[in-house]
């Protein structure tokens, strides 16, 4: 039996430190307790990593989505049909239809726990466009002035599916999607409440965790007082400073975390086929 010897990854951080690129390992095996502790050093570091020319199987992905931790849940898409745990965010060439995942927003916050990690496997990748922004939470939170964060700090917002999701959702009357099930719900209507602000639990670093798409309120707020707050906030996060723009590559693996994060899905490739596997890992209820 051959013991896998541990190696020192390269990770290559972006200038700002939000986002950097991981070489030299193989995450086609699991990684020696040593690596993983290094990558995920990283990842508490830069948010997002992205591990260039990785062929993966989807045996492999399982297995390296289930060292970070539990598959989380991913309602209203239907998986692969031999795999639960693994989407398919595929969109063929002749598609019109809006690209999935095409506002900002952190993966499922409608849960009561959402997701701490989503991974991303490329397999067709188009020769233009596809492009994924990323927003980093936490710079965002700290450029914010004291007395707009004392004003922040003790708020709770209200987070539902129903927009995209409910049976008069976004994806319950668009017609013309061919690459994705999408299965919209009664279900999607259900709110959990999350802080505003919440507190890392492995930095313990504070970041907004508001998204347009799944954040429908500010509790004990009246309507207006609530779109005033979370449209100020919405466009703040994702202002250029505080962006991040990721290009993808066949056989690349990314990895984000929700808990400090939002991320955009872009088009621009029409006409072109794009195709990449999803896992999510599962996470904590968010605290502030």
């Amino acid at each position: 039996m051959t013991t896998q010897v541990a190696t020192k990854p390269t990770v290559t951080p972006n200038p700002d430190g939000f986002g950097a690129a991981v070489t030299g390992l193989d995450i086609s095996r699991p990684l020696p307790a040593a690596e993983l502790a290094a990558v995920k050093a990283a990842f508490a570091a830069h948010s997002v990593l992205s591990f260039p020319d990785q062929p993966l199987t989807h045996d492999q992905l399982e297995a390296f989505t289930l060292q970070w931790g539990a598959f989380g849940w991913d309602p209203y898409i239907a998986p692969l049909a031999d795999r639960p745990h693994i989407l398919e965010v595929r969109r063929n060439a002749d598609e019109t239809v809006a690209v999935f995942g095409g506002t900002w927003h952190s993966d499922w916050s409608f849960q009561e726990m959402p997701p701490a990690i989503t991974m991303l496997h490329a397999k067709v990748i188009p020769p233009v466009g596809g492009d994924t922004l990323y927003a980093d939470g936490y710079r965002a939170w700290e450029a914010l002035t004291p007395a707009f964060q004392a004003l922040l700090a003790p708020l709770n917002t209200v987070h539902s599916a129903s927009r995209p999701y409910g049976e008069k959702g976004f994806y319950a009357q668009e017609q013309g999607r061919t690459g994705m099930t999408i299965l919209p719900s009664a279900k999607a209507d259900k709110t959990y409440v999350h802080p505003l602000v919440r507190t890392h639990p492995v930095t313990g670093r504070k970041a907004l965790f508001v998204n347009p798409v799944y954040t429908v309120g500010i509790e004990d707020m009246s309507e207006a007082e609530s779109t005033a707050i979370l449209g100020f906030l919405f466009k703040h996060m994702t202002e250029d400073r505080f962006v991040y723009r990721h290009r993808w590559a066949p056989n690349m693996l990314t990895l984000w975390d929700n808990r400090c994060c939002l991320h955009n899905a872009t088009g621009g490739y029409d006409g072109y086929e794009r195709v990449l596997h999803r896992t999510t890992v599962a996470g904590d209820a968010p605290r502030a």
